[in-house]
């Protein structure tokens, strides 16, 4: 292989000239991060059943899903956990190498078989499959720094209007809101309720029937009289708008007249869907929501692109209220990145100084110049095929693999010279020669210095 290559230069630069180019389109493609992701991918199940118990959240719904998890492929295990708020979070771990894509699609499938059994109430607010890193990339925060705004309604715009754009964002895998939207709340007096011999189920039910959307149809609509030529198509307000409307939903009608309405025993009013949480950011009132990364997405373009568009949307809040990022990763990535960067670029003057002063010789000096940039491209274009990430151990890698190719370089350059000035021999003969001599040597040298490493890939390294 060296002799096809003496022979061949130009072919050698042609060559030479692809793994830069490779390399070059490589690098922006590649993932950035702090550290290599080694954990098995994981895909997050979540369901609400708000007012159940975790006995009656894991007998309705937790049980049902794991029964039907068990024949997912690749599973390796799942852990599911269930608290008094009504909410559900199962965790199914899968085998090293398994596509998180798939596996998402592959557990949304089997939960689809059991949709039907699980409780009304659950499949309303829908069961959640998300595939998502386990630590947060970064918070935002809403605040309203003149007060205008309370917690309820700070919650509300960030779910129906931020976290549905952040969510589309590439590189976004979850975004988890801090708060709730709001939500017309019922408070029921049970004394009273009970004074007028009502239960809970009569309040739900009289709220499903007087609080629904129908669809009423047209008027001289097919099949239509002769000479009907005009259709006129019907609206019918059959939802409610507003407290005051559901505070007179008729529970019941007594025969002489009177009635029960929702007013005689609870009272209406708009609050919070949930109160889970309480948000403070600088003592003052506030929400918040954190995005986390999908498996495999760049760390800091992610963040820069989760920033660009808060800025745009920031246009149209409303007066009184802004956004903020309390929390981010990123920084410390790019940071630790920054610094292997400079190493790297620090080992490498090092070397070549050592090599000028040892040999005397620019020309000599240029050729591991050279040699090093091309096979660190190439190194990058590899990685981004074999699905690895630049992360502080491949940089650090990097470093170490800068002083392997110095090391062949050296034992190269002094060779062809010392023939060069010995035996008289052009440069072509004495590379020629010279890599007859020593081929076997350098190829000796490469994998005595690559075995030191193979221990950290043993399971009991820190790559398990």
């Amino acid at each position: 292989m060296p002799q096809f290559f003496i022979n061949r230069p130009v072919f050698a630069w042609v060559v030479a000239a692809f793994i830069i180019l490779f390399g070059l389109i490589a690098i922006p493609k590649l993932p950035i991060e702090r550290y290599p992701s080694v954990a098995p991918p994981t895909v997050n199940i979540s369901a609400s059943y708000p007012g159940a118990s975790p006995q009656t959240m894991n007998d309705a719904v937790v049980g049902l899903i794991e029964r039907e998890l068990s024949s997912v492929k690749n599973l390796l295990y799942f852990e599911s956990s269930s608290d008094t708020s009504g909410s559900a979070q199962i965790v199914a771990t899968f085998k090293p190498g398994t596509e998180p894509d798939m596996a998402q699609v592959d557990v949304q499938n089997r939960l689809k078989a059991i949709e039907p059994r699980l409780p009304q109430v659950v499949r309303q607010n829908g069961v959640n499959v998300e595939s998502a890193s386990s630590g947060f990339l970064m918070i935002v925060g809403l605040t309203s720094p003149d007060g205008r705004f309370d917690e309820i309604a700070l919650s509300d715009y960030m779910s129906r209007n931020i976290t549905e754009e952040l969510r589309r964002i590439e590189g976004v895998g979850k975004v988890q809101l801090f708060g709730a939207e709001r939500a017309l709340r019922i408070w029921v007096d049970p004394a009273k309720l009970t004074a007028y011999k009502l239960s809970m189920s009569d309040l739900s039910s009289a709220v499903s029937r007087q609080n629904a959307q129908i669809a009423p149809g047209r008027v001289g609509d097919s099949p239509s009289l002769p000479g009907q030529r005009v259709t006129i198509p019907l609206t019918v307000q059959g939802q409610l708008q507003n407290p005051e409307q559901f505070a007179g939903i008729v529970l019941r009608a007594n025969a002489d007249g009177s009635k029960v309405v929702m007013s005689d025993v609870a009272r209406v009013e708009l609050g919070a869907q949930s109160y889970n949480f309480v948000n403070r950011q600088n003592g003052k009132t506030a929400t918040a929501a954190a995005v986390q990364l999908s498996p495999g997405a760049n760390a800091v373009k992610t963040a820069d692109g989760v920033r660009k568009r808060l800025e745009e949307l920031s246009q149209s809040l409303p007066q009184g209220m802004q956004y903020s990022v309390p929390f981010e990763t990123a920084p410390f990535v790019k940071i630790s990145i920054e610094k292997v960067i400079h190493t790297l670029l620090e080992a490498m003057a090092l070397v070549f100084l050592v090599m000028f002063v040892f040999l005397q010789n620019i020309r000599y000096t240029l050729i591991p110049a050279i040699v090093a940039p091309i096979a660190l491209l190439g190194t990058f274009a590899v990685m981004l095929l074999a699905g690895f990430s630049i992360n502080v151990l491949t940089m650090f890698g990097m470093v170490l693999a800068i002083g392997i190719i110095v090391d062949d370089a050296i034992v190269v350059v002094e060779n062809v010279e010392r023939l060069m000035a010995s035996e008289g021999l052009s440069p072509k003969e004495a590379t020629s020669k010279a890599m007859r001599e020593i081929t076997g040597a350098v190829v000796g040298i490469t994998l005595v210095l690559t075995a030191v490493f193979i221990p950290m890939l043993s399971p009991a390294g820190p790559w398990a």
